[in-house]
């Protein structure tokens, strides 16, 4: 008997949506481990979650925004990366300003560009550089005392931003491994340094 198209197309929706379910579950699960290896502390782990939420909130709620712009929000002790696209600088700066009076954010960078909304072809592309980057990081198990899991990593249009908290004699070899992985084209380090 011939599957039907409409059966086969809300099987295939029902397992993706299943396999959402269980990303989000392995993913609270991950935070946990993350946060025993965190350099910040707890309470400002979920501050940052929560200035990120904040964040998509205040652009997913105007339909100008939520439209016309492809907007990716990170947060990490306080400082708010903003990456995509926006197609005109008003834009850009209309959601700068909402989200600058979102309390705790310490200091924002804002590295939108001027462009339409960059399609799903790149966006998978970064996404691929960003796992390809976070798996290059466990080659550094030869420095003293440094976690992989420390260093925040967000690709977009091939740049690779890293956040964290880094002690100097990690930062060099971090971003050293990382310009060497394929399809990196540039590295911005926002990254804090601990004593």
């Amino acid at each position: 008997m011939p599957i039907k198209t409409p059966f086969l197309l809300i099987s295939l929706l029902s397992l993706s949506l299943l396999s959402g379910c269980a990303a989000v579950v392995v993913g609270g699960a991950t935070t946990g481990v993350a946060i025993a290896h965190d350099r910040r502390s707890t309470g400002t782990v979920i501050d940052d979650q929560t200035i990120e939420l904040k964040a998509l909130k205040i652009m997913y709620s105007n339909a100008l925004i939520r439209r016309n712009s492809h907007i990716n929000v990170t947060c990490y002790n306080g400082l708010l990366l903003l990456t995509g696209e926006a197609p005109t600088d008003s834009l850009r700066q209309t959601i700068v300003q909402r989200i600058r009076v979102i309390p705790g954010i310490k200091k924002i960078h804002q590295a939108i560009t001027i462009a339409a909304p960059s399609a799903l072809v790149s966006r998978t592309s970064d996404a691929y550089v960003t796992s390809k980057v976070k798996v290059s990081l466990f080659n550094l198990n030869h420095i003293s005392g440094f976690d992989p899991t420390r260093v925040k990593v967000t690709t977009e249009d091939g740049i690779v931003y890293l956040l964290g908290l880094l002690k100097p004699h990690e930062i060099s070899p971090v971003v050293d491994t990382i310009r060497r992985v394929g399809g990196v084209q540039r590295v911005v380090q926002l990254f804090e340094t601990m004593g």
